[in-house]
Formats: structure tokens, sequence, C-alpha cells
């Protein structure tokens, strides 16, 4: 399919800033961008295929939130519907968000409408190790088929949410130190269990490790082929997941990072990533009394690569873009704003050989929009996944 006469915010990055094209085309072929540019080098010989007319609209790439619960907890049920967190054990390491999403959800739909094309999805923050996230599309029926990457990310927990799960049941932990303490002893159990079979396939005489399902979940993070996501608010929980990251040598992204904007500087320092959000919620527990809708601002104006999420279920995915406009309200760039829920979101994950966006070979996730996507009044006048219209 040919899509003519459209500008487009490719948000592909370029040497100054992001690419745009006025008065361009894209070229959509088996789910792929198979070409895009200027009208001028638009192939509009191209034989058979439809052609549609943006003139006057813009084409953005697929919205992404960075960090969500789509799929596990689900809308107008307890806890039938309720996968977020398994709370028998501290450590679960070895569960997979993939096991428990529920694409029939109201809130996939929901996603579609407001152009969010792509969901980074999992466990929640009960415990101190929660298990393995997802990223998958927002359109589609079996999980499988929308999967993205799986995993894409393991999930830590620091600060008020394990203390306050397991002190309600008298375990540990119930101290921050007694969370550290338990993610260190399973990182480091996760090492030994790595370098035991490093050592049984160099000796044959040297017997392999009795499987361990925790610590075979772990082996991807402690060799840096899978990132590891803290969930940390505070500025004090936001340096103990740098401190644990460093001495594992951990491909870390800290997820909410609420009291970035009081360490900006030192978060610059450690090149630092974040996915900050929700920012359009209540200061609902102690952790979040520093909370500012300014956070993704000054964090970005400090050259800290920002993402933006909703956090969903505890804001509705549909607000993703409005988000960002909240964040361009209070201080942040526009196309740096526009940047977090696509692009930086994609490259903060680790999907952005497939998604975040406009480039020829990634995946045909776009929207168009005939106004600024970033307002609250915007709807979207077409959305592709994977080069079908989902939405028009």
């Amino acid at each position: 399919m040919l899509f003519i006469h459209a500008n487009l915010m490719t948000m592909e990055p370029c040497e100054n800033g992001f690419l745009t094209v006025s008065d361009g085309f894209l070229q959509v072929q088996n789910g792929i961008i198979r070409a895009l540019g200027p009208m001028s080098d638009c192939p509009l010989q191209d034989n058979g295929k439809e052609i549609m007319d943006l003139s006057g609209k813009t084409i953005y790439p697929g919205f992404i939130d960075a960090h969500c619960h789509m799929g596990l907890a689900e809308e107008g049920l307890n806890f039938e519907g309720d996968d977020l967190n398994e709370i028998t054990d501290p450590i679960t390491p070895h569960l997979r968000g993939i096991d428990a999403v529920n694409p029939l959800n109201k809130s996939f739909e929901e996603a579609v409408e407001a152009a969010v094309t792509t969901v980074i999805t999992g466990p929640g923050s009960a415990n101190p190790i929660g298990g393995q996230f997802l990223a998958m599309k927002t359109y589609g029926k079996n999980v499988d088929r929308m999967t993205v990457k799986e995993p894409v990310a393991m999930k830590f927990a620091l600060g008020e949410n394990p203390k306050n799960c397991y002190n309600d049941k008298s375990e540990t932990p119930m101290t921050r130190m007694a969370t550290a303490a338990l993610i260190r002893e399973q990182l480091k159990k996760a090492q030994r269990y790595y370098e035991d079979i490093c050592k049984s396939q160099e000796d044959e005489d040297t017997d392999p490790p009795e499987f361990d399902a925790k610590c075979d979940a772990l082996v991807p993070v402690i060799k840096g082929e899978l990132k590891a996501h803290f969930h940390c608010h505070r500025a004090d929980d936001i340096f103990t997941a740098i401190r644990i990251a460093k001495e594992f040598h951990l491909d870390y992204v800290l997820v909410h990072c609420t009291e970035g904007h009081l360490i900006a500087e030192e978060l610059a320092q450690e090149n630092a990533k974040a996915i900050t959000g929700p920012i359009m919620t209540t200061r609902s527990k102690p952790e979040l009394c520093n909370a500012s809708d300014s956070n993704p601002a000054i964090l970005s104006r400090h050259g800290i690569m920002t993402a933006i999420c909703t956090d969903y279920n505890v804001m509705p995915i549909g607000l993703l873009p409005v988000c960002a406009g909240m964040a361009v309200r209070e201080g942040m760039d526009y196309m740096q704003a526009l940047a977090a829920i696509t692009i930086h979101a994609a490259q903060i994950v680790g999907i952005d050989e497939r998604v975040g966006s406009l480039k020829v070979g990634k995946d045909a996730d776009f929207s168009v929009f005939s106004c600024d996507p970033l307002t609250l009044a915007a709807k979207p006048c077409l959305v592709s996944i994977n080069g079908n219209i989902v939405k028009s």
C-alpha cells in the first residue's frame, strides 16, 4: 500500500534532531516499511498497489508504552483477573508475563484507539525479583503472534511495595535492606550457576549443575543479554538499583524514577536511562511525596534518555500521548517528548530494530493525525500495525 502527500515525522535521529519530511510518501509491503521519502522519489507507478492520499496529515511512528501491566491486570475483575503478583514467594524470576497476558482485554482496543501500537508488559512490583516482561503489539488474539520480543526485561523492585506486601505476612523482606539482600543473594546464586555450566562445557569430566529454574532465568541477566528493569521511586532506592547493577554488571533501566528530578546531575554522570511515569496521578503513597510532572523534562534536559509510561492499570493506556503532552507543558522539548513514546522508548527497551521510528525495514506500525497527537482532543485518523490498518 502507498500513502502519499503526507508529512512524515519519522523520529529517526539525525544531525539536527529527528528526520522529518514535508509532502512525502510511505510504502508498505508484507507488513514492513518498504520505502519512504519526499514525493519527488515516490514510485507512483507502483502497479496494483492501493494508494491513499494523506494531504494535510502527518504520519507518526506507532506509540510505545515502555512499562505497563496490560493483559495481566484486567479491568472489572478482582482476583479472577488479577495476575500481577505471585506473593507466595519474593523471588520469582522464572515467571513469564507472557503466560498471564489476555490480549482480548478491553485495554488493547483502547490502546489501538490512542495509536499505542506496542507495549512492554509484565509482572508487578510486589516481589524483589518479579519475573519476565515482554514487548508485544496491541492488536491480535494470540499473544505469541503479537510478541515483538520475549523476554525483553527482568523485573526487579525496590522501595515500599515489597516491604508492604511481605510485612502484611510477617515475612522477609520487611525492610529495604532485606529487599536488596534477597536480590543480591539470588543474583550471586545465578552467577555461580552460570559459572558451573561453563565449567561443565569446558571439561567433559565435570557434571553440569542440577537444573534451577530461578537461576536459569537469571543467566541472561548476568550475561548482560537481558535488561534489568528496576522499579524505584525514591532517590535512595534509585541509587540502590544503580549500586546492585554495578556490582553484577547489569544492563539496567530505572523504571518510574520518580525522584529522578532531585538527582538528575548524578544520574547523568551514571549514564542512566529512565522510564518515567505515571505522571497524571495522585501522590498515593509516601514514596511518591516528591512526584513532579516536570520529572521527564528535567531528566531529558540533563541528557538522560527518557521514556514515558502509563504504568497501566495505574492510568488508562489511552492517555499515553497525553502524558507526553503534559511533559511538554512542564518544559520538556516537544520532540524529546514525542521520542519518549517512540524511538527513545524503543531504544531504552531494546526493540528499536523493529519499532519506534519510520525507517525502511522496520515494522509498518504507524498512525496518521490531522492535528497535534499529544493533545487531549487528538484522535488518529488511521492506525497501522504490521501493515494492517486496524483503525480508520
